[in-house]
This record gives C-alpha cells, sequence and structure tokens, in this order.
C-alpha cells in the first residue's frame, strides 16, 4: 500500500512541477514565483467564495426577520 502511495506522489510531483516549470520558461520568470502565484490565488479565491457565501447568509438571514412567515389569517 505505501509503495503505491508512494509511486502517485512521485507521478503527481513529476509532472506537476513540469507544468510550472515550463509556463515559468514560457513566460521569462523562476519557477518558484509561478508556484507561489497558484498558491496565492488558491487562497484568494477560497476567501472571495467564503465572502460570497457569508453575505448570501446574512442576507437570507435578514430577509426572514423582515418577511416572516404568517401561520394564519389570525396572527395579524
Amino acid at each position: 500500500m505505501q509503495r503505491w502511495v508512494n509511486q502517485i506522489r512521485n507521478f503527481f510531483e513529476r509532472h506537476g512541477f513540469y507544468v510550472s516549470s515550463r509556463f515559468a520558461d514560457k513566460l521569462g520568470m523562476r519557477a518558484k514565483n509561478v508556484r507561489l502565484f497558484f498558491i496565492y490565488l488558491s487562497f484568494a479565491t477560497f476567501g472571495i467564495g467564503f465572502a460570497v457565501y457569508l453575505t448570501f447568509a446574512f442576507l437570507l438571514r435578514f430577509k426572514d426577520m423582515i418577511y416572516s412567515k404568517r401561520t394564519s389569517v389570525f396572527d395579524l
């Protein structure tokens, strides 16, 4: 089992880092900077998605507070 996991990890390390290296060569940059850019970009996009989620949750809660559902006509 451990051997199989190491083979998968080695495959992704070999081919995954090659993408960053090749992209960096095309742009004339260092591969380390390209990898850092993608790491920071992934954190930024996660943060934006989480902020949108919290905003929608707040708006839905606020809407429920304003427009409360009445159970019958006599609750007025």
